[in-house]
């Protein structure tokens, strides 16, 4: 029992909820626990071993083969003792064939005339033909080298070390994507929870205004009317108020799903992200996507040098060493042989094949170079243009807090013309919509800067180290 309550203890931290989490905080969670960036750590330690694996080519490959084996065919059988060094004469039926022959030798000694011998050509040897069942066990070690591939291995090799590199950029494009959605949630939330406490002091207003006009109403200096559109728009703010909440927790329950922890409150971050620096040069240095071209440029070009060995010959050497018997093991050394040799192969014709993908390779080549030319300028068009909408949002964001900042003193000179009958609870009401309004229109406006702020930071390749 004291083993299993200390058990539990100590399992508290792992399942307890993470609360007032900073943003440095969570990206370092993020780094650690995210599960689509596991899987794709897997996916480049797998490129990684392919990569390792062709180099492995390099250094040929070794085989021990054991075989045990039975057999009854005449052709297996004589090959069996061939191989293990016992073949004999009578092994090819000469049984059949010396028996008559020394007959014959014995009578031409006593004065008989030779017969004819031809029809000895025509026996069939039992001992060639049925010979009895025998066993084989063999052990052979064989290892086999590449000598040269005219290049295909070093190519191959690069390739496969680049697409590894390339597999690291793809990973690195998914932390800065996680890292872009994570502080985009933490700015969300904060937004958010603004909105939370703006609708509270909305609807504490709209309170006070239906507790004047109840007051106005028992005095006869209001109309039952009045109320009923003072609680209606109250209901509309509490429902407003409801929903926000909802959204905030759907946000915080993206948060925990990308971070693979439960997360139940935030440090706030400020509600407008910095604007970051941007030169030619870092875009150039730091650009994933500039980067996946390149380095695709290297592997077209690279490829098409592959096609190219085509044209050269292949030399690999090979060796074997082993022994044979029908007993395992038997006399080992007694009954062992090698070989030992070289072999080249050239392809001299191919009806033209090789032509072609050599061609193929190279207009393969030209267009990926295209690509990066068309990579380079189109995300420094993309960067000018983002540039461009978050400045334009900055002015939207100054205007909208300058008519918040008026709507509300309006809203209360309003409400204070409204006690003194001056004007109805319509034209009031009127005017505390216009503050909802403008206060929505900032908080979309903040979100929609944040928003162009972090998809310019992942661009930059600012996510942080990974």
């Amino acid at each position: 029992m004291k083993k299993t309550l200390l058990v539990l203890c100590l399992s508290l931290p792992l399942f307890a909820d993470v609360k007032h989490l900073s943003l440095p905080q969570a990206i370092k969670i993020l780094k650690h626990d995210n599960l689509e960036l596991k899987i794709a750590k897997f996916n480049a330690r797998m490129k990684k071993l392919e990569a390792e694996a062709v180099q492995a080519k390099n250094y040929g490959r070794a085989d021990l083969t054991i075989a045990a084996i039975r057999s009854n065919d005449a052709l297996n059988v004589f090959g069996f003792k061939l191989q293990s060094r016992e073949a004999n004469f009578g092994d090819f039926g000469f049984r059949d064939f010396l028996n008559p022959l020394g007959q014959a030798i014995y009578g031409a000694s006593q004065g008989v005339p030779p017969s004819d011998m031809s029809s000895l050509l025509q026996v069939q040897p039992d001992d060639l033909n049925y010979p009895g069942a025998r066993n084989h066990f063999q052990t052979k070690l064989s290892y086999k080298v590449p000598l040269y591939t005219g290049g295909k291995l070093t190519e191959y090799g690069r390739i496969s070390n680049m697409l590894y590199q390339m597999s690291l950029l793809d990973r690195r494009k998914l932390f800065n994507a996680k890292v872009y959605e994570t502080k985009k949630t933490f700015y969300d939330i904060s937004l958010v929870e603004n909105y939370i406490v703006n609708l509270r002091k909305i609807i504490k207003n709209i309170s006070t205004l239906e507790n004047v006009v109840k007051s106005m109403q028992k005095e006869g200096y209001a109309k039952e009317t009045d109320l009923f559109e003072v609680q209606a728009r109250k209901a509309e703010a509490q429902s407003m108020y409801n929903q926000a909440k909802l959204n905030r927790e759907l946000a915080y329950q993206f948060l925990s799903f990308l971070l693979n922890t439960e997360v139940r409150s935030i440090r706030h971050v400020n509600e407008t992200a910095p604007m970051p620096r941007v030169s030619k040069r870092a875009l150039a240095m730091n650009n994933l996507d500039i980067q996946k071209a390149e380095l695709g440029l290297q592997i077209a070009n690279h490829a098409m040098d592959l096609e190219k060995s085509r044209y050269l010959p292949e030399v690999g050497a090979f060796a074997e060493y082993g022994s044979a018997d029908n007993h395992f093991w038997n006399d080992f050394t007694g009954k062992d042989a090698y070989t030992v040799g070289v072999q080249m192969k050239w392809n001299l014709f191919s009806g033209g094949e090789d032509e072609k993908e050599v061609e193929k390779a190279r207009l393969k080549y030209l267009k990926t170079k295209d690509q990066v030319a068309l990579a380079r300028k189109g995300i420094a068009l993309k960067v000018k243009k983002l540039r461009t909408e978050i400045l334009s949002i900055n002015s939207d964001i100054h205007s909208y807090r300058t008519q918040l900042k008026y709507a509300r003193r309006v809203y209360e000179n309003y409400k204070t013309r409204y006690e003194e009958g001056m004007v109805s609870i319509s034209d009031v009401l009127i005017k505390q919509s216009k503050e909802l309004e403008m206060l929505l229109k900032l908080l979309g406006a903040k979100n929609k800067r944040n928003t162009k702020i972090f998809e310019l930071d992942s661009i930059l390749n600012r996510g942080g180290e990974v």
